[in-house]
Parts: structure tokens; sequence; C-alpha cells
């Protein structure tokens, strides 16, 4: 209890609360511009916060993390452009309320339900990250080992359909993981000659290059922004913002559940955003299969918004109390915290406690802060920015990019390593081969090879070791367990076709 209270005096010293506050408005504004999401944000700003306070870059970049998704369903419900790719299925029934004039009541609903789900998700982190911490401190190379090869197996089990790719992706990120120099022997792999490989692919270019020039050639595509008669319409329809007590009382329970299957789906390392929303999206038609969803139903909008941002503060529980990335922004989180040296995991909450705490009682203020802001701009800024020519919007994001990029070591290389990898995500994107692992695995993939050689020396090279130590077999008997969901699945499918 002492050390939340300790989290609770850290937010609230005045820089870091302003600081908190900005990361909050700028996340609503990014999420507002369609094509714009939190990776996008937070690979421009990582390399900004370099000569900050690490309180004070935590908490602007909480704040974004936890209100991109929130200005993201503006757009899907307005113009059914969605924001984020955490606003897709918003959009289903959003859009069609928008279409009965009801734009504005549909903000209100998402705004409210993102908000609820993002602090049951924040209170989960905030009582379950220290006890996970403590709990991390039992953890050698071995159990290190197997968690994160439990972490891989969650990206392959939980993918349905796309499960070839996300293998595919995952398997490239471990490639990209053994560059530069060997841990064990010191041999430079895949540098090519050159000397600003040695260190292996900065992970700040590499997120520029997936998301920033990504979105950069996703821009090249589409035709000049005009204003239309849709945008006119939808501005009409924002009129009434705050849904009633008796609509909120009727929305409680699917908003209930679907935060804690967001909070669930986050935790889960590598399962990702979308997942929550689909699953929670799915529970909500169960529950409620007298109305007809997609034709602009509350609960359409309530389900996949509180389910989002149940994801984002949850996905932090096992980055802060075992070092491991839950998703592709809380990787970036990690990138964010060495940076500044910090190291997340059990030492975090010994060796830094003041940024542990500030951290995960920093998602808890955030909401508080999100929703007054939330519903003012649902009010009064919802149209005005979405009016913003993409001309404007390119050279912003192409500048951040090139600034960014040069700023991690000062290096012209990384420039051009970010335009590389821009331009070979962009052939990734079309395969529609998803990001998400491949940040996975770039992140885990130093850990795993250091955990797997150190565990091979303390066996002296037996490979028993890691079903010999009974926290290690655990995670490998339930890394084997998501691998073999799909195959069960499969099976189950083809059964059902036969009968």
């Amino acid at each position: 209890m002492t050390d939340i209270l300790l989290g609770f005096s850290e937010v609230f010293q005045i820089w870091n609360l302003m600081s908190l506050l900005l990361g909050v408005l700028l996340g609503i504004v990014i999420g507002f511009l369609p094509g714009m999401n939190d990776n996008i944000a937070f690979a421009v700003f990582i390399p900004i916060t370099f000569g900050m306070d690490p309180q004070i870059a935590m908490m602007i970049m909480v704040g974004i993390y936890c209100s991109t998704s929130i200005g993201g369903s503006f757009p899907a419900i307005l113009l059914k452009i969605p924001g984020t790719a955490s606003s897709v299925v918003t959009a289903l029934d959003g859009y069609p309320m928008t279409q009965k004039n009801q734009g504005g009541l549909a903000l209100g609903i998402a705004t409210i339900s993102s908000v609820f789900g993002g602090i049951i998700s924040a209170i989960l982190l905030i009582t379950m990250a220290p006890f996970l911490a403590e709990q991390a401190l039992k953890f050698g190379p071995v159990e290190y080992f197997s968690l994160t090869i439990l972490g891989l197996s969650t990206v392959v089990g939980m993918a349905r359909d796309n499960m070839l790719k996300n293998i595919i992706s995952t398997i490239l990120g471990l490639i990209i993981a053994t560059f530069g120099m060997s841990p064990q022997s010191g041999f430079p792999r895949f540098t090519f000659g050159s000397s600003s490989l040695m260190e292996g692919i900065p992970l700040v270019p590499l997120l520029i290059g997936l998301f920033g020039i990504v979105y950069i050639f996703e821009m090249g595509k589409s035709k000049k922004e005009k204003v239309t008669q849709t945008t006119k319409k939808a501005a009409k329809s924002i009129t009434k913002v705050l849904p009633s007590f008796k609509m909120l009382k009727q929305l409680f329970p699917v908003m209930s559940v679907s935060a804690l299957i967001g909070s669930f789906i986050g935790i889960m390392p590598g399962a990702g955003m979308v997942m929550g929303i689909y699953i929670a999206y799915d529970r909500a038609v169960s529950m409620y299969k007298d109305k007809k969803f997609g034709t602009g139903v509350p609960e359409g909008v309530a389900a996949p918004e509180s389910a989002n941002n149940a994801v984002v503060a949850s996905s932090m529980v096992p980055l802060v109390s075992l070092g491991i990335p839950g998703n592709s922004v809380s990787a970036l989180f990690l990138g964010a915290l060495m940076i500044h040296g910090l190291t997340p995991g059990p030492s975090l909450f010994e060796d830094n406690p003041e940024v542990a705490y500030l951290l995960v009682v920093g998602f808890f203020v955030a909401y508080i802060f999100a929703l007054p802001i939330g519903l003012l701009a649902a009010k009064f800024a919802s149209t005005a920015i979405l009016k913003i020519p993409q001309s404007i919007l390119g050279g912003i994001v192409i500048l951040l990019c090139t600034t960014g990029a040069f700023s991690v070591r000062n290096n012209l290389f990384d420039v051009g390593l970010a335009i590389i990898i821009g331009l070979l995500a962009y052939c990734l994107m079309i395969l529609e081969i998803p990001f998400s692992p491949l940040i996975l695995a770039v992140i885990l993939g130093p850990i795993i090879e250091k955990s797997f050689q150190q565990s091979l020396v303390l066996s002296e090279q037996s490979l028993l070791i890691f079903i010999q130590q009974p926290i290690s077999l655990v995670l490998l008997i339930i890394a084997l367990l998501f691998l073999l969901k799909p195959l069960y699945d499969y099976f189950k499918i083809k059964v059902t076709q036969v009968k």
C-alpha cells in the first residue's frame, strides 16, 4: 500500500501531472487522424524524449497510449474511417448510429466505455504487477527461456486464420534479432561489412520504418483529402453526447464483460489488441441475440471500446513485472525504458520503485483525465481535426520520422535504414503479414539467445534442464497447448463438416 501511495505522490507532482495531461491530449489528436496510431506516435516520440527526465518521458507516453484508441473511435464513428486499428470494429455499429443522427451519442458511449475498460485494466496493473514482479525474482535463465517461448507461442496459438503469416512474421523478427555481434563468440553476424550494424538494428529506426515510413507510402496511394457531404452530415449528428443513466445501466454488463476479456487478452504476451476486440464483440452478439448488430446497436460500440482500452494497461503487466512486452506498443515502451537506462522487470521495482509505481499508477490517472477531455473533444473538436489536408499531415510525419531516426545515434545510416525497412514493411503489408509478431520476436530474440546459452552452461549442455525445473516445465506445457490449439480447431472444423 505504501508503494502505491508513492506512485500517486509521484504522479501528482506538477511536471509529471502536466506531462500526463499533454500525453492524453496528444493521444486523442493522433487517434483522430486516420492512419495514425499509437505505434507511429511512439516510434516518432521516443527519440524526442531522449533529453527528458525519465519520469516526464514515461508520463507523456502513458498518456498517448491510453488515449489514442479513444481518439481513433471518433473518425470510425463519424465517417467509417478507423483512426486506429483498434477502432475497426467500432465502426460496424458506430457509423450506422451516425446515419441515424446519433453520432454524438455514439461518441459519448465510446468515450465512457473506453475509460471504464481502461480503469478496470489499470486497477489490475496496480494490483498484479508488483505481485508478479515479486514472483519473478524466482526466475533464472531456464525460466526466462521458457517464458519467452511462451510469449512467442501465444502469437501462433491465438492467430486463428493468420497462423502461417504470424509464424512468418515471428521468424523474420528472430532473424533481425541476430544482426550484430554474437553475445557468445563476438563474431559479427549479418553486418554486411558495415560498422553501423555491429550493435544490431537499432529499435527506433526499425519502428519508424515499420510504422512511420509505411504510413507515408500508404498516404501516397490515396487521393487528396476533401471535405465531403459525409463530413457535413456527421457534424450535424453531434448533438447529444452524454448517454442517459438508463442507457449506461443497460450497457454496464457488456462493458464489464468486455473489460475483463480485454484485460485477460492484454496480460497474455503477443495476443494483441485486435484479438481482444473481436472476442468481446462476438461475446456481445451472443449476449444480446435479440439485437441486430451492425445496424447501430449501442452495445456494438461499447463492447469493442471497453475491450480495446482494457488491453492497454493490462498489456503492461508482463512488461513491468517480467520484462516481457504484451504487444507491439508495450514493446515500444520497453525500448523507451531501456533508452532511459531503466530495466523492466523485477529489478525495476527494487532499483527504481518511484518510476515503477509512477508508471502503473499513471495509467489510472490518465484515464481519469481522458474522460472529460474525450467528451469535450467529442462535442467540439470531432470534425475540425478531420479537415486537416493529408499533404500537411504527410509533411509533418516525414519530418518527424527523419529527425527521429537520425537523432538516435546522429547517424544518416539510420535514416537510410528506416527507409529500407519501410520499403520491406510495405511489401509485408501488401502480403497482409502482421508487424506485431515481428516486433515481439525482435525484442524477445536476444533474451531467448542469452537465456538459452546460460541455461546450457548451468546444465553442462543438457537440454533436460528445461523440463527438470518445475516453473519452466509448466511454462513449456502452456506454450505447447497454445501451439496445438490451431490444430485442434482445424480438426474440429473438419469433423463438423463431415457430419
